[in-house]
């Protein structure tokens, strides 16, 4: 028999759009180099593992080269395949237990809401290279506990930045945040992320990122909720509000497929 496997688009209402995430439901644990295997073969840029621990599931996340720390888009199609699948009751916390501690999920509406940990920003000097990397100096820049921050004036600097990836490979951080205000009134800020060293030129929505984007605004605006909108080729919305030390997350999924992993 199969393993039940599910690829997700997390952060958005519409499928083909958002960021895909692989969900892996397993009765036990597998290899680490199984589930790597697994997470190069489904070549997106995060899968999620689940299995059952406790009062609710151990969940580990990779993306097609390494295991990361955090993943706010996966750990968000893990919820919704939860739901879905008929795993948890409707309106049943989700439980994750992860290599950042206890992370929870719950339905609000019609939203999905993550509880994940803040990794607010201190301000670093733009680092040698950066903007020869990206083809425009940023106006400032910080760093956050996985990942270096960079802004600009306008969002439309976020939007047609052409980066050389191997020079940002280069970096010694997780990724890049590059973030602007939002021109559309929808939305309180932009931005893209980065993540080469990891093996994801760039990754669609980055629910990790916004656990530093929300308190960079967050004292930049005066406000504890927000709206984020990402503007990669596939574009996703997460709403962010800060609590503390935590940050919510916020948004939707769409399954679009289901199927059985053989191997």
């Amino acid at each position: 028999m199969g393993v039940p496997l599910r690829q997700v688009d997390a952060f958005t209402r519409e499928a083909f759009s958002g960021n895909p995430a692989g969900v892996c439901m397993l009765g036990e644990p597998r290899p680490d180099a199984w589930m790597q295997h697994v997470a190069a073969e489904m070549n997106l840029s995060e899968t999620a593992f689940l299995v059952p621990e406790g009062d609710g599931f151990r969940l580990r996340w990779f993306t097609p080269t390494v295991e990361v720390e955090l993943c706010g888009h996966a750990t968000l199609a893990s919820a919704h395949v939860l739901w879905e699948d008929g795993e948890l009751a409707p309106r049943q916390e989700a439980r994750f237990h992860t290599q950042s501690g206890l992370l929870t999920a719950r339905q609000a509406g019609e939203l999905i809401e993550l509880d994940f940990p803040a990794k607010p920003t201190e301000a670093t000097p733009v680092p040698a290279g950066l903007a020869e990397a990206l083809g425009v100096e940023p106006l400032e820049c910080a760093r956050s506990h996985f990942d270096l921050l960079a802004l600009f004036a306008a969002e439309e600097d976020v939007r047609r930045l052409a980066p050389d990836f191997a020079a940002l490979r280069r970096l010694p951080v997780r990724g890049l945040i590059v973030t602007a205000p939002a021109d559309d009134a929808s939305y309180d800020f932009v931005s893209r992320f980065f993540a080469p060293a990891v093996g994801v030129d760039e990754d669609p929505v980055t629910g990790s990122a916004h656990c530093a984007l929300a308190p960079f605004w967050a004292a930049r605006l005066g406000k504890e909720a927000m709206v984020g909108f990402q503007a990669s080729p596939r574009g996703g919305v997460v709403r962010v509000r800060v609590a503390g030390d935590r940050v919510r997350l916020g948004g939707t999924a769409v399954t679009v497929f289901r199927g059985e992993l053989l191997a």
